[in-house]
């Protein structure tokens, strides 16, 4: 018995957000300060380096949970199971429900269990938790599912990772341009079928202050005293380059799979330059180079929604919706991750 994803789903909300829209923002350096430099050049610089032209933002009347929901709703009809079948509901987010025009993060009850509600799920041993690890998350909820599966305890598994960043970022922080929102959703089952989940390798690095290096903060704005999403992007990129590569190369060696058979790699989408130094430094690791089209990549047009950037990248391969992409049975993936905390994961899948 194996362990495969049998249904995917995303949503992908319809308000885009162009980088244009930013010129009117009042950019702030951390000590509160106003730039010596235009607006437009810090926008042009931005995408030079992020790779993001633009990004989506939910509607007024949505929260996290709802996109959740849809995504799921898709996965599960992709997938043609009985919702009630469904052992574990594990989502992956960062901030729970925020409400538009509230700063304030909403946890509790667990947005597992706003899920299962919303689905009108019955069945009380269908169990749900969040699940906090940073952008990584939803590798690592597909990970935790794996893991339910081979010790016994379930053979079905809803994986979600959904996050609207919008309602989390300092206005008056140009790193605020990098996040946006979206939900991607998967079924994980144990069925008797070739493939699935190989191998996986997970991290989690705190002792070199990188517990700082992605945290919640106050607004560059002095007088704003509500706390926003702050990262440390130097050191962010600096560590992925360093760690992603090594625990896609665990995975990888500890399969029976060469460098040569990977048909896909599903990373992150954070940003454009650091994911194809990480690409880059990978296939390094194997005196190779990456064959072109080997790492699809949604982030110019989606920005980086977290949590839901590798799962809604997957199903729109799958749904042959990325043009020049598509994946066919017994194809070998990679999906990658890397975030708060700071934690790194890895896993090798046979489609």
């Amino acid at each position: 018995m194996n362990c495969k994803i049998t249904g995917t789903g995303s949503y992908i909300p319809d308000k885009i957000v162009k980088n244009g829209e930013f010129e009117k923002n009042l950019f702030l350096d951390s000590h509160g300060s106003k730039y010596d430099f235009s607006n437009s050049r810090i926008i042009e610089k931005f995408e030079s380096i992020t790779g993001i032209e633009e990004r989506r933002y939910v509607d007024d009347k949505l929260t996290t949970s709802d996109i959740a929901t849809i995504a799921s709703e898709r996965a599960i009809k992709a997938a043609d199971i009985d919702k009630e079948k469904i052992d574990y509901i594990i989502f992956a987010h960062n901030f729970g429900d925020v409400e538009h025009g509230s700063n304030q993060y909403k946890m509790l009850p667990s947005l597992a269990s706003k899920v299962k509600a919303k689905l009108k799920i019955i069945n009380p041993s269908c169990v749900c938790y969040d699940l906090i690890f940073g952008c990584p998350g939803w590798v690592e909820g597909l990970i935790h599912s794996y893991a339910f599966m081979k010790s016994g305890i379930a053979s079905k598994c809803l994986v979600i990772g959904a996050e609207t960043l919008s309602r989390v970022v300092d206005s008056h922080d140009r790193d605020s341009m990098i996040f946006s929102d979206g939900a991607g959703a998967t079924i994980l089952e144990k069925i008797n079928e070739k493939g699935g989940i190989i191998n996986h390798k997970s991290s989690t690095f705190t002792s070199s202050n990188e517990i700082d290096f992605l945290s919640v903060e106050k607004s560059y704005q002095i007088e704003n005293n509500n706390q926003f999403i702050k990262m440390k992007g130097r050191k962010v990129y600096e560590f992925a380059l360093r760690n992603v590569p090594l625990a896609m190369k665990s995975c990888l060696d500890d399969s029976s799979f060469d460098i040569n058979q990977v048909k896909k790699i599903f990373i992150h989408q954070a940003n454009k330059k650091m994911d194809y130094a990480i690409l880059n430094r990978f296939y390094k690791l194997y005196n190779s180079i990456p064959s072109e089209g080997v790492m699809p990549m949604l982030i110019e047009f989606l920005g980086n929604s977290s949590v839901a950037t590798v799962p809604t990248l997957y199903d729109q391969v799958l749904r042959n919706k990325l043009n020049n992409h598509s994946l066919s049975k017994g194809d070998i993936v990679l999906f990658a991750s890397v975030g708060a905390g700071m934690n790194v994961n890895a896993i090798s899948y046979q489609v």
